[in-house]
């Protein structure tokens, strides 16, 4: 991934809010409520990622016009939806940006679809290590034994982890 700039910063109005909720609720259900607050600024960035500041903390973020949390988010407010869970094996290679691999999987919660974004999560204690795209939908994940299932876009240490507000 490029270098990412923010660009452009500005609070968002109360409707503009409500809707971007509305998105994320549509996104990971009822822990939308989870990142709700009264002020909520948005930073356009030079690369295709739109951060939100939740708090003055970059919480949300939209990539690819989809919704979901940060990394940072998904760790400080932790949510059960979309969670595609590996092995201590697989974790050193997905901290360092890697996709993740069907056999490095132990666990894929019934909410994951193809397409649609994804939190990974270690399997011991439950933290996310990174957010992916998942490339298939849970049921066929599980079913399958080898190759790509989720395509990795945001990890600890990463341009979006680093960036400087």
């Amino acid at each position: 991934m490029p270098k990412i700039i923010p660009r452009k910063r500005h609070i968002l109005r109360k409707s503009q809010i409500q809707e971007l909720y509305s998105r994320l609720a549509d996104e990971i259900g009822p822990s939308a409520e989870l990142f709700e607050d009264e002020r909520l600024e948005i930073v356009e960035t030079s690369g295709d990622v739109v951060i939100y500041l939740v708090g003055k903390k970059p919480l949300l973020l939209e990539y690819r016009g989809t919704l979901f949390p940060s990394l940072r988010g998904a760790l400080e407010r932790s949510f059960p939806e979309r969670r595609v869970t590996v092995d201590t094996g697989a974790i050193s290679y997905v901290i360092n940006g890697a996709d993740v691999m069907r056999p490095g999987v132990v666990a894929v919660t019934d909410d994951v679809v193809e397409g649609g974004p994804v939190q990974i999560v270690e399997e011991r204690h439950g933290k996310p290590i990174a957010l992916g795209i998942a490339l298939m939908a849970a049921p066929h994940m599980r079913e399958k034994t080898t190759g790509k299932v989720v395509k990795t876009f945001h990890y600890v240490g990463d341009e979006i982890w680093n960036i400087e507000f």
